[in-house]
């Protein structure tokens, strides 16, 4: 299979959010996708992962105050929400006054603060030393994305089941646990109450409430991933 070309993926990227945009939104992701967000891309999102799923340029989330703000990139993969700035290039860094650093320090802590995980870079150190970008991104996310493949079984922990929950939109039942883990099902179903006790998952009955299939997130509970 011949490999991906990032020039074609990225112009296909585009032209799909382009599409599913309109007004403002779309005027402003024609505007704000500029040089610092491509070479992000190009240095340091495109070297690790060699496609775009889950990314979505000029991200638009509402402030504090009920305004619209623009992020450079959102990564969104189930229960996960990464804002990614790409800063210190432009001209709204140049024109920027104490009252606008201000209120972009309170904007990234409400953010955090609505469960959004807030990740700048530096744009020197994306033209710079991408390599530097490119470890500490993916040192956060593997703390947060269970792998794709199978972990092995002698690997296996509570922290990655808490993993597979946060990547995905669904809940999450024993079968799918132990299939992924390649683990027996009564060793699924003893990891997922053992969640349950400490209060990282949430179990759901069914049936009247005599039979539980289904288990879902807590709040907060990726605070706990070691």
């Amino acid at each position: 299979m011949a490999k991906a070309n990032f020039e074609e993926e990225h112009q296909l990227f585009l032209r799909q959010h382009l599409n599913l945009r309109s007004g403002e939104r779309r005027g402003r992701l024609e505007r704000g996708h500029n040089h610092g967000e491509i070479l992000f891309l190009k240095n340091v999102w495109w070297p690790i992962y060699e496609n775009f799923n889950g990314l979505h340029p000029e991200y638009e989330i509402a402030d504090w105050r009920g305004r619209s703000y623009f992020g450079d990139f959102a990564y969104l993969k189930g229960l996960l929400k990464f804002i990614i700035e790409i800063k210190g290039y432009g001209p709204h860094v140049r024109d920027m006054d104490r009252k606008k650093y201000c209120d972009e320090l309170n904007r990234e802590l409400f953010l955090q603060c609505t469960g959004y995980r807030v990740v700048s870079f530096a744009y020197d150190d994306v033209c710079d030393r991408p390599e530097l970008c490119r470890t500490l991104l993916q040192m956060l996310f593997n703390r947060y994305l269970v792998l794709e493949q199978p972990t092995q079984r002698s690997t296996i922990s509570e922290n990655e089941v808490i993993r597979m929950a946060l990547s995905q939109a669904q809940s999450l039942t024993p079968k799918r646990v132990a299939s992924h883990f390649g683990i027996n099902y009564r060793t699924a179903v003893r990891l997922l109450h053992s969640l349950c006790t400490k209060g990282w998952l949430r179990p759901i009955a069914t049936g009247g409430g005599e039979r539980i299939h289904r288990y879902e997130l807590q709040r907060g509970a990726w605070e706990f991933i070691e």
